[in-house]
């Protein structure tokens, strides 16, 4: 296939180009992969600027996403590419394969710094959902820290730069310019940007930004980072986010209310004990949803109002095909001993199948559908069973379905179980991070005056 950039994505190309320090903070589905590898090509090909490119992903996209992308465009079709995945073995045999782009699962990341140490032979990395490197305490960080001395040209994609806050922002730009915008160490970053928020006498639990220190952080950003919203250069059908309100029953909302006022439910073989405020708030989303994980990590039915109503829903889109978000296992079961029809997205072959229209309902947990699949094909309506807590997983699902290509307005339903954690989630966690983060994305916008191809 032809490759045609749209402006926007000409004007990222040049980014990375031009600047071998990049953040593209792209909205899902705005082709962040086309962009990097035609600019990788480039610089590999024509300007001879690198020798071997590194491009770290999580596992689904590294396996599912990236070599297809290679293979679909015409310009691109000319790259050798070996993967790093599998066993101790298979990813000795794909380093020594003689290739242009190299491809690992972030899972392996410490393995891979661990097998090259100060021999590190890619001279350019591109970082897929750099937001999975936000933690400074992560062994992948470390890993990539050690070596980044030895990287020339490095790129960071993300739509979710500061799912969390701002606190997010160091690790993963540290790893870009080495501290030129942020400081050296997060410690510095702490001191010079937050002051302590949430705390007891010794332990500080959470920080806020000082006066006037987001929008330095942001100006600091610049020239580092470019950010660019699906909205402003695609024309995608509408999305709809539609909060679906249901009743529990008495027997429900009674075994609810008992779990959140004494936090237990005693059962003959193995009670529900939520012994911390952590616990109970997992365990009370657990029982929003109907069940919940018992001491001995069995999991009791509850009730089964949270499963009517997304009969309610399967019903409503009138045969159309469905994609359901689940976050614990035994939803998960109970949903698919409901419907035998439905699939799981880890099942073989399960998404090019969703994608033919062959799968009626498809079970998705977020952490594994949440970066770089294409499922836009097989449908337009989504549910959420029950929330996640992390706003990336949240964004990111959403975006499976509303992407270039779909041609239906796409519909996600949230199932919230009135009384319940689940308003908690959506209206407490997700809504104030999300709007945090767009604060970021806003002050980071490109401002695209003339590309010239």
């Amino acid at each position: 296939m032809e490759y045609k950039p749209y402006y926007y994505q000409a004007f990222a190309e040049k980014f990375i180009l031009d600047n071998p320090e990049a953040g593209l903070l792209l909205d899902m589905g705005m082709g962040k992969t086309a962009i990097s590898l035609t600019a990788a090509d480039k610089l590999l090909n024509d300007y001879f600027a690198v020798r071997k490119v590194l491009v770290i992903a999580p596992l689904k996209p590294a396996r599912e996403t990236w070599p297809p992308e290679i293979k679909k465009w015409d310009h691109l079709r000319h790259l050798r590419v070996s993967l790093i995945l599998g066993s101790k073995e298979e990813r000795l045999a794909a380093l020594e394969r003689d290739a242009d782009i190299y491809i690992v699962n972030r899972e392996n990341v410490v393995w891979l710094v661990d097998h090259y140490k100060k021999k590190w032979p890619f001279d350019m990395v591109i970082v897929d959902e750099l937001s999975s490197f936000k933690s400074s305490k992560a062994q992948r960080f470390r890993a990539l820290k050690r070596v980044r001395p030895y990287i020339s040209r490095i790129v960071g994609l993300t739509g979710t730069p500061s799912s969390n806050g701002l606190m997010d922002l160091w690790p993963e730009m540290y790893l870009l310019d080495e501290g030129k915008a942020l400081g050296k160490t997060l410690t510095n970053y702490r001191s010079t940007y937050f002051l302590p928020d949430k705390r007891n006498a010794t332990t500080i639990f959470s920080w806020k930004p000082k006066p006037g220190a987001e929008e330095e952080i942001y100006e600091r950003l610049e020239g580092l980072c470019i950010s660019m919203k699906s909205s402003d250069y695609l024309q995608l059908p509408e999305r709809l986010m539609l909060r679906r309100e249901f009743e529990l029953s008495e027997k429900g909302l009674t075994l609810y209310k008992t779990l959140e006022r004494d936090t237990l439910l005693p059962f003959a073989d193995g009670d529900i004990d939520a012994p911390t405020a952590a616990i109970l708030t997992n365990k009370l989303l657990q029982a929003a949803g109907g069940a919940a994980y018992d001491e001995n990590g069995n999991a009791r039915e509850l009730h089964t109002d949270k499963l009517d109503a997304l009969d309610v829903l399967i019903e409503e889109a009138n045969g159309q095909p469905v994609l359901v978000f689940y976050n614990f296992r035994h939803e998960r079961d109970r949903i698919m001993a409901r419907y035998p029809e439905a699939v799981d997205i880890k099942e073989k072959d399960a998404v090019s199948r969703w994608n033919e229209g062959k799968i009626p309902i498809m079970l998705a947990h977020p952490a594994s559908a949440g970066h770089g699949l294409n499922l836009q094909a097989g449908g337009h309506i989504a549910i959420w069973y029950s929330l996640p807590t992390s706003l990336e997983l949240f964004q990111q699902a959403n975006k499976r379905l509303h992407r270039p290509g779909q041609k239906e307005t796409v519909l996600i339903h949230v199932i919230l179980m009135k009384g319940t954690y689940d308003y908690r989630v959506l209206d407490n966690i997700l809504t104030p991070k999300e709007e945090r983060q767009n604060l970021l994305l806003e002050a980071l916008k490109a401002k695209i005056k003339e590309v010239v191809s």
